[in-house]
C-alpha cells in the first residue's frame, strides 16, 4: 500500500504529461498525415520550406507543384506543410 502511495506523483505527473504533451502532439501528426494523403491535383500548397504552388501531379510518394515561373518541381509527400483555402 505504501508503494501505491509513493508512486503516486509519478504516476499523476506522467497523467498530466500525457494529457497536455503527447496526446496533442499525435492529434497534430494525425491531421498533417491526413492533409498529406487527401493532396489532388489543382490543390493550391505550401511546402515547409516555405515555397507556394500549384500540385500539378501526385504519386504514391511524391507531388509535382507548379510554381508562379511554371516551372515544375518535385517534392515527397512529407514536404508538404499546408493546403491553402481557396
Amino acid at each position: 500500500m505504501e508503494t501505491l502511495v509513493a508512486l503516486m506523483p509519478l504516476i499523476l505527473m506522467f497523467a498530466v504529461m500525457w494529457f497536455f504533451l503527447i496526446r496533442p502532439a499525435q492529434k497534430r501528426q494525425k491531421a498533417t498525415q491526413k492533409m498529406q494523403n487527401e493532396i489532388q491535383r489543382g490543390d493550391k500548397i505550401v511546402t515547409i520550406g516555405g515555397l507556394h504552388g500549384t500540385v500539378d501531379a501526385v504519386d504514391d510518394a511524391t507531388v509535382f507543384v507548379k510554381c508562379a515561373d511554371g516551372s515544375r518541381l518535385q517534392f515527397e509527400r512529407a514536404a508538404i506543410g499546408r493546403v491553402l483555402d481557396n
